[in-house]
């Protein structure tokens, strides 16, 4: 066994010690490793054979710097002054060889001061769901943290029964959310906050020349990250400012999914009761969470009024930004290059037939693509109606539409389904499935007969019906 090297160069370390509480991983009882990321352990200049030792939290490589990092934020709406790391350490930076700083943050590594009476565990279903989920996400090209290794603990972790414990090692541009300016505004710690804030615009946006400027950069990614999540049908499921990362990349994989039916107001989440993060109110909550950047970012400015006259114009224009993105993405995904405004209409007609008829919302994409659609519906006079509108707007495009749709409509995605079942299998130490999903999913646009199992929606006693945190 080749012992490994991590290039550490640690730059979150060095801000004012209030923004984290640094602190070694708990050990646990019999690490053994799951999953290793081999391709993206290269990418961040990682060498040699991973020890489960490390990855378990049980052993502090050399040149790591661990922390927990402290952050507020808004959980449904709600004000909560004081959140953090509660079962999380961030082990240190690393720049990956195309020179982007990398945070590799361990989940599951044990309390914190933030565990709020949490055990800082992990249980081995939410680390597989989160590897699984957040790995389909980077090959489908949507911004996302990544997953680096998967430990088994050795250890239960009691939640409503006993579980077999798990960490994740988590890759991601930054953790700085949201909620890390919420914070530091909240308690009025002005130097801090000056501080988080030239650390963000260097790591992520070296450009900018002020907190405006940030804030608008900022809502130009999530509209488009949110918009690619429309996109494939993806619903966070529990989008507090605390889950949004400045850097605009998917964070924080709880109880997240993938529509299979087709339903605006679908919510998977057993903790959104009301529906505050369902599909179609993404949109709308993505820009709510800007609005609380912005009020974090006025002290930043010296003239209060001035600052928050310009932050208003740049939040009440992200809703364009989002109507922009929705329908670049949705344009491609009937084969649309060139998108115009006329376009949404006919985009959402054929959504609304795909809510009456409950139709898959992935199968019937990749369908229209293959040209063979029409048996998606159950409505198929009202189909073969749109489908003749479809087709003469097609005649006005220069390229091949079906080649577009191909490219952008996945063949298979992360089912609800097969996430749980890969749950249970591995509870009881199989991990096939697991690693099957893995290897399909990592190329969504590829559809093999071998895989024809993976891309079926459920049946109806496979349904699932609510996914839960991890906490």
């Amino acid at each position: 066994m080749t012992q490994q090297h991590i290039p550490f160069d640690n730059s979150y370390a060095r801000l004012p010690e209030g923004l984290f509480h640094r602190q070694s991983a708990t050990p646990v009882k019999a690490p053994s490793l799951i999953a290793w990321n081999a391709p993206l352990a290269a990418e961040l200049g990682i060498t040699g054979d991973p020890d489960p030792m490390v990855y378990a939290g049980n052993a502090t490589p050399e040149g790591a710097a661990p922390l927990a990092q402290l952050y507020a934020g808004h959980q449904f709406g709600q004000w909560n002054p004081q959140l953090g790391d509660g079962r999380a350490l961030l082990l240190g930076e690393v720049v990956d060889r195309d020179g982007h700083r990398r945070d590799i943050q361990l989940k599951g590594s044990g309390p914190t001061p933030y565990s709020r009476m949490g055990d800082g565990r992990a249980a081995l279903g939410p680390v597989l769901r989160e590897y699984v989920v957040s790995e389909a996400m980077h090959a489908l090209g949507i911004p996302t943290t990544r997953a680096l290794a998967a430990v088994r603990s050795g250890e239960e972790v009691i939640r409503e029964r006993p579980l077999p414990g798990a960490v994740l090692t988590r890759v991601a541009s930054s953790h700085i959310r949201v909620g890390t300016f919420q914070v530091l505004a909240a308690r009025q710690q002005d130097e801090a906050l000056s501080a988080l804030y030239a650390h963000t615009v260097d790591r992520h946006y070296p450009d900018v020349k002020d907190p405006v400027d940030l804030l608008a950069r900022v809502t130009e990614r999530q509209a488009e990250l949110v918009a690619q999540w429309l996109s494939v049908g993806f619903i966070h499921g529990v989008m507090n400012t605390d889950n949004c990362a400045l850097s605009g990349e998917t964070i924080d994989y709880g109880p997240c999914a993938f529509m299979d039916q087709y339903n605006p107001e679908m919510v998977f989440s057993s903790i959104d009761r009301r529906g505050r993060y369902a599909y179609a109110a993404q949109a709308d909550v993505i820009v709510w969470n800007m609005a609380q950047l912005a009020t974090a970012l006025v002290p930043l400015l010296p003239d209060t009024d001035a600052a928050i006259k310009a932050m208003t114009e740049v939040v009440h224009g992200m809703g364009d930004l989002l109507r922009a993105a929705w329908l670049k993405r949705f344009c491609a995904k009937i084969g649309i290059a060139e998108p115009r405004a006329e376009d949404a209409a006919l985009i959402g007609e054929l959504m609304q037939l795909m809510d009456a008829g409950q139709a898959d919302f992935t199968n019937t994409f990749r369908a229209l693509g293959r040209g063979d659609a029409r048996d998606q519906f159950t409505d198929r006079a009202a189909f073969d109606a749109w489908e003749s509108r479809w087709k003469t707007r097609l005649e006005q495009e220069t390229h091949d539409p079906a080649a577009l749709m191909l490219t952008v409509n996945p063949a298979i995605i992360p089912r609800n389904h097969r996430i749980e079942q890969m749950i249970a299998a591995a509870e009881q130490g199989d991990d096939t499935l697991f690693h099957r999903l893995n290897a399909a999913l990592a190329n969504p646009f590829d559809a093999p007969d071998a895989d024809e199992d993976l891309r079926r929606p459920p049946l109806p006693d496979e349904r699932v019906r609510a996914t839960f945190c991890g906490t």
